[in-house]
């Protein structure tokens, strides 16, 4: 099978849309498919084919860094990506994310008259309210349009799978996350990185993720306030200078990637995610792999991450008491966090990419069987 995936962000960057779409293509890549992937172009990049990097060819479109958040890259028109897609002879095209350069992928698939499988990442609406405070209801009609042309939409939890069912968006089916539990993993614990960020021996509790206003660390102060408590902070973004100032005595990590990355979670005693625009929250199930308690909100994704008292802990979105409270109990409990540990641990080892990558192919055959069937009725043209 000819794959393209269209994606809004592919790596070096680093965030959920990248890593999934590297992950669905590497998968098809050693299922035999054929995949291309076409992506903004980097601060760095030229809008050039495959650098070798991958065992499929990747290509660049040209880019400008969204203002305010250079990190995140905006495509600009650009007939290359049509071009590419007529030259690759896709039999699908995959839509990661869809909202600027898949909104084009799917234009460029209904004239090729190639089925498109969209599938639904970002939180865009919750985005607008937070940088804008306003649009939310204008980037809900771009993303209900492009996924309306999609044969069909994968979600990542059922409750993202709510919001686009309540946005009129039809033919939605659920597709979750894999996590990699042999690189994340309990065994990789470190002692002395653990005496280097808490010399006198106090838990460590970690966020993992972007520093950007939707994903509100700074509910975490009164967690860095906690006597025999040290906070690590691991990740980069445009609010990162403020937190350094509103959660003093916080270890700031930086940015952490691979096996580096790994040993940071195992050596964590507790894991807390804050944001409540979360349609899946890779970083919970990163979490639980490395056999780390985990603190989220009870909203979006973690809700099917998560059974609360057994494979970690919910609280009310937006609740820094609440946080501390979860905080204070485990911190309190020994036995307590090793139980949720276990237990996230055992939810999720069967949650691997190569599960997950079959789902995806599962879903691509019948969108591919179903595309058959209506031109065979003369439905389609």
């Amino acid at each position: 099978m000819r794959v393209a995936i269209v994606t809004e962000s592919f790596p070096p960057d680093i965030n959920g849309v990248s890593h999934c779409a590297l992950q669905t293509a590497q998968h098809l890549a050693r299922r035999g498919h054929q995949p291309l992937v076409l992506a903004p172009a980097g601060a760095h990049d030229c809008p050039a084919d495959n650098d070798g990097t991958h065992p499929y060819p990747v290509v660049r479109v040209p880019s400008l860094p969204l203002p305010g958040y250079p990190q995140v890259r905006v495509a600009l028109p650009s007939r290359r990506l049509a071009a590419t897609l007529t030259a690759h002879r896709a039999d699908l095209v995959h839509l990661a994310s869809p909202f600027i350069l898949g909104v084009r992928g799917m234009a460029a698939a209904t004239r090729l008259g190639v089925p498109a499988v969209a599938v639904y990442q970002t939180d865009i609406g919750g985005y607008a309210r937070t940088y804008l405070g306003t649009g939310e209801s204008a980037a809900w009609r771009r993303i209900r349009a492009v996924h309306a042309a999609a044969d069909r939409t994968l979600a990542p939890s059922t409750a993202a799978a709510r919001d686009l069912a309540e946005h009129g968006v039809p033919r939605i089916a659920l597709w979750p996350r894999g996590v990699d539990t042999a690189r994340f993993r309990p065994a990789l614990r470190d002692p002395e990185l653990r005496r280097g960020l808490a010399p006198g021996g106090e838990l460590i509790v970690g966020y993992v993720g972007r520093l950007a206003p939707e994903k509100c660390v700074e509910l975490l102060a009164p967690v860095a306030a906690l006597p025999g408590v040290r906070l690590v902070v691991v990740g980069d973004g445009p609010s990162a200078a403020g937190l350094r100032a509103a959660l003093p005595g916080a270890r700031f990590l930086g940015r952490r990637t691979g096996a580096e990355l790994a040993r940071v979670f195992a050596s964590l005693d507790v894991f807390v995610h804050t944001g409540p625009q979360e349609t899946f929250c890779q970083t919970v199930q990163e979490a639980q792999a490395s056999g780390v308690p985990v603190i989220a909100p009870a909203v979006g994704g973690p809700l099917d991450l998560i059974a609360h008292g057994r494979t970690g802990l919910l609280v009310p979105p937006g609740d820094s008491a609440a946080v501390l409270d979860a905080v204070a109990l485990l911190a309190e409990s020994p036995r307590l966090r090793a139980d949720l540990g276990r237990a996230g641990r055992a939810a999720v080892e069967g949650r691997t990419w190569e599960m997950v990558g079959d789902l995806l192919l599962d879903h691509y055959a019948e969108v591919l069987a179903e595309r058959t069937e209506r031109v065979a009725e003369g439905r389609v043209a």
